[in-house]
């Protein structure tokens, strides 16, 4: 029996188990096959195409590092988006299905749901967590690095997405399921108000942009969630036991943020050099609070369609 211990030993550590793993891989549906992190591409995506958010590109990225470090988690990564408009809040969802399983939602194993797509009927949330429920252990129970994305939870019904509770928590036990290696992504505008106003204080006072801290926000955003009575996270259990990793603010996006969309956009159209449409969307877009015009109001998600028009 040593003596076979010991080929294994040496196989799983020699070019061979290399050469197994890749022929179950030809013949396997395990997602382990497909789930293929690269987290240094995903920082350089995070730094190079999200715009004006460093809050959001340090704790992304800092934290699906430290979590995919632990091969044995305690608990799943949950991360909480917030923040206006066209901040960037699905594009880097979108960026985490990518670097994860290289195919974001077109993966088996990345999950969305919007609440006015599954969930639309209020009187029906009592089926729809029973349904939740089944859909996420089934998934769990099938692939443990499962990546569920919930969007709009502005528009979720309240006291569904508790349903999740047993999965989030570190001391829970879920029948058949690894649960701790999965990821949670909850996007929200709930909150924009609180790191608006923060934003713009900022602003007003004279201070750079990176001097805004996690610390000025995180506590102020869970508080607005959960007590937002249209929130999907209102009086939420998941919030009291603070089963999120980390609330993560998108900050509202200024004129020179919008102007380097329009330039990302333009260059993926093959128009790098037309500096003078990104200025010209700039110019266009609407800014708030009237006296200042600091933030674009619908941050970078008008670009595309402007920069049609000038072209």
């Amino acid at each position: 029996m040593l003596a076979i211990l010991s080929v294994l030993f040496v196989i799983s550590f020699s070019p061979v188990f290399c050469v197994f793993q890749k022929l179950y891989c030809t013949i396997s549906d395990s997602c382990e096959c497909d789930f293929k992190p690269n987290i240094r591409d995903l920082e350089w995506d995070l730094y190079k195409n999200v715009f004006g958010q460093h809050l959001a590109q340090d704790i992304v990225s800092e934290e699906v590092a430290k979590f995919l470090l632990n091969k044995s988690p305690d608990q799943p990564l949950v991360l909480s988006f917030h923040g206006s408009s066209g901040t960037g809040k699905t594009l880097v969802s979108s960026m985490l299905g990518n670097h994860l399983y290289g195919s974001a939602m077109s993966s088996p194993y990345v999950h969305q749901f919007v609440p006015t797509l599954h969930f639309p009927l209020p009187k029906q949330v009592q089926n729809y967590r029973n349904e939740l429920k089944s859909w996420v252990q089934g998934n769990l129970t099938e692939c443990a690095r499962s990546v569920f994305i919930f969007d709009e939870m502005e528009k979720m019904p309240p006291g569904l997405i508790d349903v999740l509770e047993p999965f989030l928590g570190p001391s829970h036990v879920v029948f058949r399921t690894n649960y701790r290696k999965a990821l949670y992504i909850f996007i929200s505008t709930t909150g924009e108000e609180v790191i608006n106003q923060v934003a713009l204080e900022n602003r007003q006072a004279g201070r750079e942009r990176e001097e805004i801290k996690l610390a000025d926000l995180e506590e102020a955003i869970e508080q607005a969630i959960y007590d937002n009575s249209t929130s999907g996270f209102f009086q939420s259990a998941i919030v009291q036991q603070k089963l999120v990793t980390r609330f993560v603010p998108f900050l509202p996006l200024s004129r020179v943020h919008v102007e380097r969309c329009a330039r990302s956009q333009l260059c993926q159209r093959g128009s790098c050099s037309r500096t003078d449409v990104a200025a010209a969307v700039g110019a266009d877009m609407t800014y708030s609070p009237v006296q200042g015009r600091f933030f674009s109001t619908t941050g970078c998600k008008a670009v595309s369609a402007k920069i049609s028009f000038f072209l």
